[in-house]
C-alpha cells in the first residue's frame, strides 16, 4: 500500500509543488490538501492519511493548533504530522514537536529530503534532520527559565535504556545506535519501544524533548 500523504499550507504553488514531486514516486500518494488549518483538521478527520505536511503559519487556524487538534484526536493507524516552515525557526515549532508532531524540515530543503522525509516519518522512525531539530531543541532549552520536573519514570528505565534514550536525543537513528552499541538493530527498536511505553510518550520526538528538559542530555 502506497504511503497516502495530505498537505496543509496556505500557499497554492507549494501544495501543487509538493503534490506533483510526492506524487512522481511509486510508494507514495496525495490525497488531499488545505489552505489552513481550519480545513486541515476536517479534512484529516475524514481522509486519515499516513503524513500531514503542516505549514506552521497559515490562516484562521495556524499549524500548531491544527496539529493540536489532529494528535489529540488518536485513532490507529497513527496519523502523524510533519511541520513545515522557513528559515525563521521558532518556538512554534518546539511546541508540535512536544505535542507529538514527529519533526520538522525547511521548505526550502532538496526534493529528495522531502521525499525522504514523508517515508521516514510514515515509518515512526527519527526526527527529520537530526542536527537541525537537535540544535532548536537545545537552544529553546537552554532559554528556559526553569528546567522540566525530572519524571520519576525516568529511573524506571535500565541502563541500557537510558543510553538508547540519551543516543536518540543525540540525533541517532536505529541504525546509528546499533552500530555504537554493538547490538542488532531490532534489538535497538525493542529498547526504542520499552523506552516510549515506560516513559508514556508518543513517539522519538517527544522523547528528544524529554531528554532535553529533564537534563538527563545537555546541550553541547
Amino acid at each position: 500500500m502506497p504511503i497516502t500523504v495530505f498537505i496543509a499550507d496556505d500557499q497554492a504553488m507549494v501544495r501543487q509543488g509538493f503534490g506533483a514531486l510526492l506524487s512522481a514516486q511509486p510508494d507514495i500518494s496525495v490525497i488531499g490538501d488545505a489552505p489552513n488549518g481550519k480545513v486541515a483538521v476536517a479534512e484529516v478527520a475524514r481522509l486519515r492519511p499516513d503524513v500531514v505536511l503542516m505549514d506552521v503559519r497559515m490562516p484562521e487556524m495556524n499549524g500548531l493548533d491544527a496539529a493540536r487538534l489532529i494528535l489529540a484526536a488518536g485513532g490507529e493507524p497513527p496519523v502523524r504530522v510533519l511541520m513545515l516552515t522557513t528559515f525563521d525557526i521558532d518556538d512554534y515549532v518546539y511546541e508540535a514537536l512536544s505535542l507529538g508532531a514527529s519533526g520538522f524540515m525547511l521548505k526550502d530543503a532538496p526534493a529528495e529530503e522531502l521525499i525522504r522525509a514523508v517515508r521516514v516519518v510514515a515509518d515512526g522512525q527519527a526526527l527529520l534532520a537530526p542536527t537541525v531539530t537537535r540544535r532548536l531543541i537545545a537552544d529553546v532549552t537552554s532559554r528556559r527559565a526553569t528546567p522540566r520536573t525530572r519524571p520519576a519514570a525516568l529511573d524506571a528505565l535500565t541502563p541500557r535504556e537510558r543510553e538508547v534514550l540519551e543516543l536518540i536525543a543525540r540525533g541517532l537513528s536505529n541504525t546509528e545506535i546499533a552500530e555504537k552499541l554493538f547490538v542488532a538493530e531490532q534489538t535497538v527498536k525493542t529498547h526504542v519501544g520499552k523506552v516510549l511505553s515506560k516513559l508514556d510518550l508518543r513517539d522519538r520526538a517527544q522523547a528528544v524533548v524529554l531528554a532535553y528538559e529533564s537534563g538527563l542530555v545537555t546541550p553541547r
